[in-house]
C-alpha cells in the first residue's frame, strides 16, 4: 500500500504583503525626486499591478534550486516517517482482522501499542512539518531580501503606483479579480532576478518536479480505524 503524502501551504505567503515588501526595500530603494511619477489609468486613478510573491520566489532559478536541495535533505526523515506509517497500518490491519479472535488482555495490549505509536508518529510528523516549513521560510526570506528592491525598481520604471500580492486567492486575499495578462508583473520580475542572481535554470527533469508550493516531506497519517471491541 503506497503511502500518501500531504502538502502544506507555505506560511510565508501570509506575511508577504507589498507593505512589508516596501519596508524591506526602503533602504535599498530610496525615494528619488527624479524618478518617473506613477502613470494614471483612463479613469484617472493610479496604475496598479499584481505579483504572486510566493510564485516569484519559488519560481526563480534560485528558489527552485534551494527547495530541491531542501527536499533532498529531508528524504531520510521522509523514509523514516513512511516506515512508521507502514508499521501503524500493519498493526491497525491486525486489529481489524483479529480483534474477535484475541482475548481481552491481548486486545488491550494491541490497542495500547497502536495508540502509543500513533501519538509518536503524529508528533514526529508535526515536528518534521514545522522544521521543513521553517527552512522554507528561511529560503523565501533570503530571496525576498534580494528580490524586493528589484520589484520596487521595476514598478517605478514602469509607472506603477501600487503592487498587490496575489499569493492567496479571495477571500484570503482582498483581491477579488484581476486581469493577469495585463497587470501581473511576476514573470518579468522573475526573469530579471534570474539574470541578477546568475543561478542557471534547473535541468528539465528537476524543473518538472519543482513547484511554487513545495511539497511537505511527511506522509499523511492514515485515518484511524475503529478500535472498539465489538459488542457480543
Amino acid at each position: 500500500m503506497k503511502s500518501k503524502f500531504m502538502t502544506i501551504l507555505l506560511a510565508v505567503a501570509a506575511t508577504f504583503t507589498f507593505s512589508a515588501l516596501a519596508q524591506t526595500s526602503t533602504a535599498a530603494a530610496p525615494t528619488d525626486p527624479a524618478a518617473p511619477k506613477p502613470a494614471t489609468t483612463a479613469a484617472g486613478g493610479l496604475k496598479f499591478g499584481t505579483i504572486n510573491i510566493q510564485e516569484a520566489i519559488f519560481g526563480s532559478n534560485e528558489g527552485q534550486r534551494d527547495i530541491q536541495a531542501l527536499q533532498k535533505k529531508f528524504e531520510p526523515k521522509q523514509a523514516e516517517l513512511k516506515s512508521q506509517n507502514d508499521e501503524l497500518e500493519s498493526l491497525k490491519k491486525q486489529l481489524n482482522t483479529q480483534q474477535d479472535k484475541l482475548n481481552q488482555e491481548a486486545l488491550d495490549t494491541l490497542k495500547k501499542q497502536i495508540e502509543g505509536k500513533q501519538k509518536l508518529f503524529d508528533r514526529n510528523v508535526q515536528d518534521a512539518q514545522e522544521e521543513f516549513g521553517s527552512q522554507q521560510q528561511d529560503i523565501a526570506s533570503r530571496i525576498l531580501q534580494k528580490m524586493a528592491p528589484m520589484i520596487v525598481k521595476y514598478s517605478q520604471e514602469n509607472g506603477y503606483g501600487m503592487i498587490v500580492d496575489t499569493s492567496k486567492p479571495w477571500p484570503q486575499s482582498p483581491v477579488l479579480w484581476w486581469n493577469q495578462d495585463s497587470v501581473d508583473i511576476t514573470k518579468p520580475v522573475v526573469d530579471a532576478y534570474n539574470v541578477q542572481s546568475g543561478v542557471p535554470a534547473p535541468a528539465p527533469a528537476a524543473a518538472k518536479q519543482a513547484a511554487p508550493k513545495p511539497a511537505s516531506p511527511t506522509p499523511k497519517p492514515a485515518a484511524p480505524k475503529s478500535t472498539e471491541t465489538p459488542k457480543q
